[in-house]
């Protein structure tokens, strides 16, 4: 909960009105936010990170350049202002980067995500302010320019920022937000208009791909003999990885020994299966039917009589 009880008031009856929304239409999504958690005390510099469980998977496999850079990033920041506006910045950048590359958004909408704002009173609550600095002059001192400069030196971004007044007072600030070049960006591919067609086609053609293995009888095999887990089936690189490498050449054993054949080999690839194999399961599967599909034909040259019969199996010789 947040400390200050008129912000919990309407979090929580914010929260109920959704939970009887979602009661009545029955949606269902998710939202994994990177860095959820961040701690401090006033009597030391002392800063705790906490990741939610969702994200552990992602962190642990570096899925993600955002995450793997947003990581590096953190480790050079000591200052907690700097911490909280690294992860807010970050997580507005990200959103630019995202509808960049898939779009859904107009083009101020995505430029909003660059460039973001907020009021005077969102971030004194987000930096836990509210109640230090009340000369603006400190605030800004503290909670701005030297956070600002701290992620300028030692982060991925260059970051900027103006202040929008509204009569005497300072309203709100608009961060302006530019991502410095690495060896391994490829982030001045986003106004590419070949390489976002390009990426485009690519999703599409995996998003297919996905969703012909997800009907796909052998997704059910695999299934059937714990070669594929339901949290695997839920990667789109190991699902259009199958499709695309494994049930092709399923099919071509199914050709030759038949659907009981398909079904043999894979109990025979489940009894033999080694647990470092469990790490990538789609190219060990291919290189296992890959290595038996030779022997089968092999088989069939060698007896022609072999290759009549369809449907009874053979075994792995």
């Amino acid at each position: 909960m947040i400390g200050n009880p008129s912000l919990n008031h309407r979090y929580c009856k914010g929260f109920y009105s959704l939970f009887k929304t979602l009661q009545q239409n029955r949606f269902e999504f998710e939202n994994i936010v990177p860095i959820p958690y961040v701690k401090w005390t006033d009597y030391h510099d002392e800063v705790t990170i906490r990741f939610s469980p969702e994200i552990i998977p992602y962190l642990i496999n570096l899925k993600k350049n955002f995450t793997q850079h947003a990581l590096s990033d953190l480790a050079e920041l000591n200052s907690k202002y700097s911490i909280i506006l690294y992860r807010w910045l970050s997580m507005n950048y990200n959103q630019y980067e995202h509808y960049s590359y898939k779009g859904g958004r107009r083009e101020e909408q995505v430029e909003a995500y660059r460039n973001p704002t907020i009021s005077m009173r969102e971030l004194r609550e987000m930096t836990d302010t509210i109640n230090d600095y009340k000369r603006f002059t400190h605030f800004e001192t503290r909670v701005l320019k030297e956070p600002l400069e701290e992620i300028n030196a030692h982060t991925s971004f260059n970051v900027s920022y103006d202040k929008i007044k509204k009569g005497r007072s300072i309203d709100s600030i608009v961060f302006h937000i530019t991502k410095k070049r690495r060896a391994d960006d490829n982030s001045y591919k986003l106004d590419d208009k070949n390489h976002k067609e390009a990426k485009v086609e690519k999703e599409a053609n995996e998003e297919k791909l996905v969703y012909q293995a997800m009907q796909s009888k052998y997704t059910k095999l695999l299934l059937e003999n714990f070669l594929l887990s339901p949290y695997e089936m839920t990667d789109p690189a190991i699902m259009a990885g199958l499709q695309k490498n494994v049930y092709p050449k399923y099919d071509e054993l199914k050709v030759l020994r038949g659907l009981e054949g398909v079904k043999k080999h894979l109990s025979y690839v489940h009894d033999k299966q080694e647990p470092y194999s469990k790490g990538n399961i789609a190219k060990y599967l291919k290189k296992s039917i890959d290595q038996y599909l030779p022997t089968v034909k092999l088989q069939d040259l060698e007896q022609p009589e072999r290759a009549k019969v369809r449907g009874k199996g053979a075994s792995h010789e």
